[in-house]
């Protein structure tokens, strides 16, 4: 069977189907055709599912604390069968929620494999679609006037460090246990890497971080990197840094070992089970890119700043084309690429304005310029900090690591970086994402009243402090 539509989107995580809808409003004709279950990685093996279990392991340590706040507790543990189910609720919860959401859209959805077809008697384009279905069911093709690749990615591996989702995991399968190993080894201490290190430690699990940079989350603000590995360690993570595994050295016996070179040195770790964390490459395999003219760089699907690939009825979105791999991303990505479509003219995603969220215990977050990035460009900055140890609904809340860092231009006045870590900054980094985007100045954001007590006073007392108008500390 061969059906029509003015646009089909191949994959249905979130940039999909929120293209999905995107284009329903603008009445467009649309079908999505995705492998697996719509929600894609974020809602069923990633965002969703890893945050679940992150907020069962902050409760936790927060009953284990109870006596601090004057709240007597006795024997506090855990089910970690229930961790599992409660996550699983929450998955279904929203998973149904999507569906709801693509039949009030009247979007189809096509449940096969999806492969791009070259031209042919369906289309003189490249673009058609053959669906393949595992049940045996014959093909279907759709053909579209537009393409959004919507592919997403996957766990990145590493040579002689082979996943078998028993002694070698990823996120995958991290996210899948139902229950937990004594000791884990993370070999990467990127955004996802210190995710699951945060969460694992809080539950009890002996937890080491090897990563190949010289601090984690290398990609954030230096002073960020520095305090997150400290709180990782005061949970009694070791951390070591500078580490590059070593390939071919992985034995499993009773538990995984991994031989790693540290300072010129040759050294041993071992633990339980190894998760492996470095990265997401590209799902481009077998979707039949060889089909069309589109060109790709290091596996990642090449565009121009509407999302259209070398064929420019075809556009891709997401994590398939690189950059940053958000889902929040993804989401702007799609409907920018359907408005472009339907005529609109949106203007182009900024990925220096986009916030960026970590959400370990405590939480880290950013959005513009990190410290050195700013001098790399030649900025002459002034820079404000305040910590959450004199914000009084921190102390209330009994979290008081961390700070706010606010990096302005010297010369516009302009900020061009803000970066977070302790309690809630992921709540609260989106009025810094505003500040960003309005091009606002530190007085600017100091003079917006941050009601009191909220733990939101430290943005306007960073804003303060880049003058040395801090008022509390």
């Amino acid at each position: 069977m061969a059906e029509s539509y003015q646009l089909v989107i191949l994959g249905g995580g979130t940039g999909g189907y929120v293209a999905a809808i995107r284009a329903a409003q603008l009445g467009i004709k649309t079908a999505i055709i995705e492998a697996s279950k719509l929600g894609g990685t974020c809602l069923h093996r990633g965002c969703i599912p890893s945050k679940a279990l992150l907020r069962s392991a902050e409760v936790y340590t927060t009953a284990c604390s109870a006596e601090d706040y004057g709240i007597l507790t006795e024997n506090v543990s855990f089910d970690f069968e229930k961790v599992h189910l409660r996550k699983q609720k929450i998955v279904e919860q929203l998973h149904n929620g999507v569906q709801r959401l693509m039949k009030k859209g009247k979007i189809d959805i096509y449940e096969g494999h999806g492969r791009i077809l070259g031209p042919s008697i369906f289309s003189p384009l490249a673009g058609a679609i053959s669906v393949e279905y595992s049940d045996g069911k014959e093909n279907d093709i759709v053909i579209p006037e537009h393409l959004i690749i919507a592919t997403g990615s996957k766990p990145r591996t590493l040579p002689g460090l082979e996943i078998d989702g028993d002694f070698v995991l990823t996120s995958d399968d991290a996210v899948a246990l139902t229950s937990l190993p004594k000791s884990i080894m993370i070999v990467g201490g990127g955004v996802i890497g210190v995710e699951w290190a945060s969460l694992f430690a809080d539950f009890g699990v002996e937890v080491t971080i090897l990563e190949y940079a010289d601090r984690v989350i290398p990609t954030e603000d230096r002073d960020i990197s520095k305090e997150m590995q400290r709180q990782l360690e005061k949970k009694g993570i070791t951390v070591v840094t500078e580490a590059k595994v070593l390939p071919e050295t992985v034995s499993k016996t009773a538990q995984a070992s991994i031989q790693a070179e540290v300072n010129g040195q040759q050294q041993t770790y071992s633990a339980e089970k190894i998760l492996v964390s470095v990265g997401r490459a590209p799902n481009v395999e077998d979707i039949g890119l060889q089909n069309t003219t589109i060109k790709t760089e290091k596996g990642f699907i090449l565009t121009n700043e509407h999302y259209q690939t070398a064929e420019s009825h075809i556009y891709a979105i997401g994590d398939v084309i690189g950059g940053l791999q958000l889902a929040h991303v993804a989401s702007h990505e799609g409907i920018k690429a359907v408005e472009h479509i339907a005529g609109e003219n949106p203007a182009p995603l900024k990925a220096i304005d986009v916030a960026k969220c970590i959400y370990t215990h405590p939480e880290a977050a950013s959005v513009g310029l990190t410290e050195e990035a700013a001098k790399q460009k030649g900025l002459d900055i002034k820079i404000g900090k305040f910590p959450f140890q004199a914000i009084g609904k921190a102390l209330v809340h009994g979290e008081t690591d961390g700070f706010v860092k606010l990096i302005a231009d010297k010369k516009t006045n302009d900020l061009v970086g803000i970066h977070m870590i302790g309690p809630h900054v992921t709540d609260m980094i989106s009025e810094a994402a505003l500040a960003r985007v309005l091009d606002a100045t530190p007085w600017e954001v100091a003079e917006t009243i941050h009601p009191h007590p909220t733990l939101s006073e430290v943005i306007g007392e960073a804003a303060l402090a880049v003058d040395g108008r801090a008022l509390h500390f």
